[in-house]
């Protein structure tokens, strides 16, 4: 059985499903943005005279001064947003360090997975386990590989 779930999209729910979405989109749009100046920029270097007679109708050196500091100022806030995201991953990260997490016996385990304790502890020794799932995501079987000294 070669299907991952990442592959599977029917078993992600639809708020997994929109969320991506709009994450990719968001990002695209956020590209498209920061390199319709770059492109510009590019042709105009190139000697493309149009965009000269468009500097001049749009106000010239004085408005591209404007909307370079509009860019900047966007980026400083991208960044900002970007850096204050990392910080708050960060300290989320170290305070679920902190909190006592739950035991969970191997009982428990091998019920919620539905899977042998004889399997489950032979996939523990095995240095690789393949887990196979069924159409619906549920194990069906676990089949550990051990190395070659049969460990």
């Amino acid at each position: 059985m070669k299907n991952y779930i990442i592959n599977v999209p029917q078993l992600q729910s639809l708020q997994k499903r929109l969320g991506s979405l709009c994450a990719w989109a968001i990002c695209w749009i956020m590209w498209i943005y920061l390199l319709i100046p770059l492109v510009t920029l590019t042709s105009w270097m190139l000697g493309e005279k149009k965009l000269i007679n468009q500097m001049r109708w749009f106000g010239g050196y004085k408005s591209l001064l404007e909307l370079m500091q509009l860019y900047a100022f966007t980026l400083l806030v991208m960044i900002v947003l970007w850096f204050s995201w990392i910080s708050i991953k960060l300290i989320r990260k170290s305070s679920k360090r902190t909190k006592t997490q739950q035991v969970v016996t191997d009982t428990e385990l091998c019920e919620f997975y539905q899977v042998n304790a004889d399997e489950l502890n032979q996939c523990r020794n095995a240095t690789l386990t393949t887990v196979f799932f069924n159409d619906q995501g549920h194990i069906i079987r676990l089949e550990p590989h051990l190395d070659k000294r049969g460990k």
